[in-house]
């Protein structure tokens, strides 16, 4: 994977090595063979880096002490992630070693919710090259620039546009922060190795001001290109990664939600794709769905879901749960009746001008409503919804906070026993109410999930932890599967076998305590367990070969890269 240094196998010991193709000092600035002060007296030997070192040899526990300390000294979310950005660029073993140790502590700062802010900061914070940067200026040498990077077959690439970060809008070239964290987490939590992973930004510009007006602004200073230009340029990149990284998976991540589904559409069956913000949530939103009816009772194929917003986030979702349900026996029109959408519109109804395609597939019949008690019938309400729907799962993707007024919550506890309520918009600031709100307004008897992590909540003398709905619960497992298995597609029945398979990790502690997901702790058995459950399917729909099921666990644990020193060995 890397022409610097290769993991191979002792042939009379059996025991991994890292042979390294370079000496002294440039060992030092790769972080991928960079140990510090853990090089042993021998390597400083062979290596040629005596004098470059302090003389005293630190074992890994040491170094991470001292990393720890450092990081905890840190004042605000914001300086740990940039001291943690920084160790990545030093250290990778260290890096992923300390997030492995402290996963619940580190992952939030790394990823949502303190990603977004370096998103928003990314041009004052830049220090080091990370991943491509493909400008549209570069348009017809695509190609050529991902030749020049260097990796030869990468795992997994993870692209964005920069139009549609989090909940937090176009940042243009802050979005590469979030290739760069969701491969983090690949590595964190289902061990790809750090040196086959691949963060790629298409810079077409942003029509964010605050950025063009920005004199340290680092991306292309001009308005977003758009139309036929922006799919040409696109297309293009396609066809460079099919021709330059053919064997390696591609994620699509935070485009617009006309382009995220768009995208998924045009290219799902050109080369192994998928979108994390489709089909991730959705499958990570479904698995918490089905883990809450061990406490509320009931089949899935009983309850009705209404979506406080309608993007592509809502799209992947709803689609997920009408496959969940045909699956349990319901045919897809009647499983289409389980599902109500309200975005600012209000309920979304067929007939409203400039309805949107995505959004027509799931919108409500107006004969159907005639008899709803409402005060507007132009613009149905989300409460107004609840009262007349009845509906006993309520998920909120509209990154509009406060969206889950007491009202809402109230009128989903006055109709349901344990009224489900996901508010999963992230950042923090954008969660349509907070975990303490939602058991509040509902005398405890709320089922949570979040987007983003949120602290405990005291109770009525009981303590609720609230579980996250978190991507990387599903995300990082599927792309292991499709890694290791070869896939050639990723198919829709993945992704539920993805959220069966998380549901089911969901342990009987777990949901005493309130939560319906597995704590962050067992994220990597639970990678390992989807990535298994996808080959399986993969296999079973002609996307992998046969002979991967003869010891697939094994196989995809031996493929699980671990934060730890080798021996190494000199190839100069």
């Amino acid at each position: 994977m890397n022409s610097n240094f290769a993991t191979k196998v002792d042939e009379k010991t059996g025991l991994p090595y890292l042979a390294v193709r370079k000496r002294g000092r440039d060992l030092l600035l790769d972080p991928l063979t960079n140990k510090g002060t853990g090089f042993p007296l021998a390597e400083r030997d062979a290596l040629g880096l005596h004098g470059f070192l302090p003389p005293k040899i630190c074992d890994l526990d040491e170094q991470l002490a001292r990393a720890y300390e450092n990081n905890r000294g840190a004042k605000t979310p914001l300086e740990k992630y940039v001291h943690l950005a920084t160790l990545q660029d030093r250290n990778e073993v260290l890096f992923f070693r300390l997030l492995h140790e402290h996963i619940e502590e580190l992952m939030p700062i790394v990823y949502t919710p303190t990603v977004g802010e370096a998103c928003q900061r990314f041009s004052h914070l830049y220090r080091q090259a990370r991943g491509i940067y493909l400008g549209i200026d570069q348009r017809g040498r695509v190609a050529e620039v991902l030749r020049g990077y260097p990796i030869e077959r990468p795992s997994v690439i993870v692209v964005t546009d920069g139009e549609r970060i989090l909940g937090l809008g176009d940042q243009g070239i802050g979005g590469m922060g979030i290739p760069i964290g969701k491969l983090c987490l690949y590595t964190l939590c289902a061990g790809l190795p750090p040196d086959t992973t691949l963060p790629i930004i298409l810079d077409v510009g942003t029509d964010n001001q605050e950025r063009l007006d920005d004199p340290l602004y680092l991306g292309l200073r001009r308005n977003r290109v758009r139309g036929a230009e922006y799919q040409e340029f696109v297309d293009e990149f396609v066809e460079a990664v099919k021709e330059v990284f053919p064997t390696a998976v591609l994620q699509w991540e935070d485009f617009l939600k006309e382009n995220a589904m768009h995208q998924l559409g045009r290219f799902r069956d050109k080369l192994c794709s998928f979108n994390d913000d489709i089909q991730g949530t959705a499958a990570v939103t479904v698995a918490g769905l089905i883990a809450s009816l061990r406490i509320a009772g009931g089949k899935l194929s009983d309850q009705r879901l209404l979506l406080g917003g309608a993007g592509a986030s809502a799209q992947g979702i709803a689609a997920l749960f009408v496959a969940a349900l045909v699956e349990e026996g319901l045919d897809v029109r009647a499983a289409h009746g389980h599902v109500f959408m309200v975005d600012r519109g209000g309920l979304v109804v067929s007939g409203r001008p400039k309805l949107e395609p995505f959004k027509a597939e799931f919108a409500r019949d107006p004969a159907e409503i005639s008899d709803w008690r409402v005060s507007n019938r132009e613009h149905i309400t989300l409460e107004e919804t609840i009262l007349n729907a009845h509906p006993t799962m309520l998920v909120g993707t509209s990154a509009t906070p406060g969206f889950f007024t007491e009202a809402v919550v109230r009128a989903m506890g006055c109709i349901n026993a344990r009224p489900v309520i996901f508010p999963l918009s992230n950042p923090t600031s954008k969660a349509e109410c907070t975990p303490a709100d939602a058991l509040r307004w509902t005398d405890g008897r709320a089922l949570v999930a979040t987007g983003s992590p949120f602290a405990p909540v005291e109770l009525q003398g009981r303590r609720f932890r609230t579980g996250q709905c978190n991507n990387s619960f599903i995300f990082p497992g599927v792309g292991l599967g499709a890694w290791v298995g070869r896939l050639r597609y990723i198919s829709d029945e993945m992704f539920l076998d993805a959220a069966h398979t998380l549901a089911n990790c969901v342990s009987e502690a777990d949901l005493a305590e309130g939560a319906l997901f597995p704590q962050l702790g067992r994220i990597r058995d639970i990678s390992h367990a989807i990535a298994c459950a996808v080959i399986r399917r993969g296999i079973e729909q002609g996307h992998a070969e046969r002979s991967l099921e003869r010891g697939l666990e094994e196989r995809v644990r031996r493929s699980m890269w671990f934060p730890q020193y080798l021996p190494f060995r000199s190839e100069a």
